[in-house]
C-alpha cells in the first residue's frame, strides 16, 4: 500500500527503511484507540503549549502592569489570531494532502507537500512583516481592534515586533503538523514545549526583572517560536529515518499542490480568522458597552479578554484531538479503508466530549482562582468576570463534537463542508448573536446589561453550531457506507 521507494529521488537514496515505513503503515493497520491516545497526548499537549504563548504574554502583563497590560493584549489577540490563521492554512492544509498521499503510497507527493508548504510560509511571512510596519495598515487594525488611547502604542509595538519573527510561527507551528503526520507524535510536542519553556523564562527575565513592559513580552515571544521553529526544521533536514524529508527541489512552488494545500487548509484558516473577526467586533462592542458600564471601557476589555483566553484555551485540546486523528482519517481514507475511517470519528468525539466535560467541571469548581491568576483584585471586577466565564463556557462539554466534525471534513478531502461548518458557529451565528442580543436581552431580563448579553451569545452560537454539524454528519454517514458497498468512488 505505502511505496517502499521513492519514484522520483535522488540517485544516492536508498531504499526506504522498514522502521521508517512501519511508523506510517502502522495508521492502517494499528488499533485505532491506540493510535488515538498515542497521537491524542502529546497533539493536546502541544496545542496547549502553543496556545500557552499568548496566556504567557497576558499573565506577565497583567502582573507587571494591571489592566493596562490586560487590555493591551485583548487589543493584540485579533492580530495574534490571525497570524495564527495565516500558519494554519499552510500549516493544516500541507499537512492534510501529505496524510492523503501517504494513504495512497505516493511519498514523492508527501514531500512536495511539505516543500512547498515551508515555502509558502516564508513568502506570506514576508508579506506579513512588511504589512504590519506600513503605519496607515497597522493603524488601521488597531482602530477596528478597538484599541484606546491609553493602549494605542503598547500594542502597536507588541505587533510589530511579533511580525518581524512571523516566519518562525508560520513554521514552528505549520510545519510541525507533519511531524506527527511522519508518525512521531511525542517528537512533535517536544518542537513545540521547548519554545514554550523558553518563552516563559524570557518573559520572566525581560518583564518581570527587565522591566521591558510589552516590547520585553513581544521578544519573549519571538525568542520561543525560533527556537521551536529551529527544531522542527532539524526533524526534517537531519533526523535519520524520517518517512518525509524536506528537500530543496520540493521548495520551488508547484501550482497543483499549492491549490490543495490552500483549498484544504481554508477551513482551518476560516476557523481561525473567524475568530479574528469576532474578536475585532467584540473589542469594539466591549468599548461602546463597557464606558456604559461601572467597570468602564478598559476594565471590559481586561475582563472579557481574560474569559476570552481561559475560553481559548478550554478549546485547545478539542482541537488537539481534533489535529492529532487528521493524520488516521486521511491516511485510511486515502487507502478507502472506510470502516477505520468511522471509527476513528467516533473515538475522537468521544474523546474530545470526555475531556470537554473535564475542562467545564474544572471551570466551574475553580473560577475565582483561574481569574484572579491574571492578576485582576477588584472585587466587582472579579465578581463580573467570574460570572461571565461560567456563561461562555456553558455549552463547553459538547464543543468538542462540533470541532472534531468539521475536522473531519478537512481530514478527508472534503474542504467546501470542513470550512462552512467551520465558519457556521464564528460568522453565521455568533457576530449576529453579539449586535443583536445586547439589543434585545435588557428588555426581556432587565437584571441583565447589555453588556451581559455579549458573553451570553456565545452558548447560543455553540448550540446552533453543534446542531448543524451534527446533520451533515449523519449525512456523511450514509455516504461512507455507499462507500464501503461501491456504490460510489471516493474523489480527491
Amino acid at each position: 500500500m505505502v511505496a517502499t521507494k521513492n519514484p522520483v529521488s535522488d540517485e544516492n537514496e536508498q531504499p526506504a527503511q522498514p522502521a521508517r515505513e512501519d511508523k506510517v503503515t502502522r495508521m492502517g493497520t494499528a488499533s485505532i484507540p491506540r493510535l488515538i491516545v498515542e497521537f491524542a497526548i502529546p497533539s493536546i499537549l502541544g496545542m496547549l503549549v502553543n496556545g500557552a504563548y499568548n496566556l504567557i504574554d497576558s499573565i506577565f502583563l497583567g502582573q507587571a502592569m494591571g489592566e493596562i497590560g490586560l487590555a493591551t493584549a485583548t487589543v493584540a489577540m485579533p492580530v495574534m489570531t490571525v497570524f495564527m490563521a495565516i500558519s494554519m492554512l499552510v500549516g493544516n492544509g500541507g499537512n492534510a494532502l501529505a496524510a492523503l498521499r501517504m494513504g495512497e503510497g505516493n511519498r514523492e507527493e508527501a514531500e512536495r507537500s511539505l516543500g512547498n508548504t515551508v515555502c509558502l510560509s516564508i513568502i506570506l511571512a514576508a508579506v506579513v512583516a512588511v504589512v504590519a510596519h506600513v503605519p496607515a495598515c497597522i493603524d488601521g487594525v488597531l482602530g477596528i481592534s478597538g484599541a484606546t488611547a491609553e493602549d494605542w502604542y503598547y500594542a502597536r509595538s507588541f505587533i510589530q515586533i511579533i511580525s518581524l519573527g512571523f516566519v518562525f510561527q508560520c513554521i514552528g507551528m505549520g510545519v510541525n503538523n507533519f511531524i506527527r503526520t511522519a508518525g512521531a507524535p511525542n517528537r512533535a510536542l517536544s518542537t513545540m514545549i521547548v519554545g514554550a519553556v523558553a518563552c516563559t523564562i524570557f518573559n520572566f527575565l525581560f518583564v518581570m526583572v527587565l522591566g521591558w513592559g510589552v516590547q520585553g513580552s513581544a521578544l519573549a515571544t519571538l525568542f520561543g517560536q525560533a527556537i521551536s521553529c529551529a527544531c522542527v526544521l532539524w526533524y526534517f533536514l537531519f533526523t535519520k529515518n524520517v518517512p518525509m524529508r524536506l528537500r530543496l527541489r520540493h521548495l520551488p512552488l508547484h501550482a497543483r499542490t499549492v491549490g490543495l494545500i490552500l483549498s484544504l487548509g481554508l477551513a482551518s484558516f476560516a476557523v481561525q480568522a473567524g475568530m479574528a473577526v469576532v474578536n475585532f467586533v467584540l473589542n469594539n462592542l466591549l468599548n461602546l458597552y463597557g464606558s456604559m458600564n461601572p467597570i468602564g471601557a478598559e476594565g471590559a476589555l481586561a475582563s472579557i479578554g481574560v474569559v476570552q483566553r481561559v475560553a481559548m484555551f478550554t478549546v485547545l485540546p478539542l482541537i488537539g484531538v481534533a489535529i492529532a486523528i487528521q493524520p488516521l482519517l486521511g491516511f485510511n481514507y486515502g487507502a478507502h479503508l472506510f470502516e477505520r475511517v468511522k471509527k476513528t470519528l467516533l473515538c475522537g468525539i468521544i474523546g474530545a466530549t470526555g475531556i470537554g466535560v473535564v475542562l467545564w467541571g474544572l471551570v466551574h469548581l475553580f473560577p475565582e482562582q483561574i481569574v484572579g491568576f491574571f492578576g485582576i483584585e477588584d472585587d466587582s471586577l472579579l465578581g463580573f468576570t467570574v460570572f461571565a466565564l461560567k456563561v461562555q463556557l456553558a455549552m463547553l462539554p459538547f464543543v468538542g463534537f462540533q470541532i472534531v466534525g468539521s475536522n473531519y471534513f478537512q481530514a478527508t478531502g472534503q474542504p467546501a463542508k470542513s470550512i462552512f461548518l467551520s465558519l457556521t458557529r464564528q460568522i453565521l451565528f455568533l457576530i449576529p448573536l453579539f449586535l443583536v442580543l445586547p439589543l434585545v436581552l435588557p428588555g426581556w431580563f432587565p437584571q441583565f446589561t447589555s453588556l451581559d448579553a455579549l458573553y451570553f451569545a456565545t452558548p447560543l452560537a455553540d448550540f446552533l453550531a453543534i446542531f448543524t454539524t451534527a446533520v451533515f454528519i449523519l449525512l456523511e454517514m450514509g455516504r461512507l457506507r455507499k462507500l464501503e458497498r461501491g456504490e460510489i468512488q471516493a474523489k480527491f
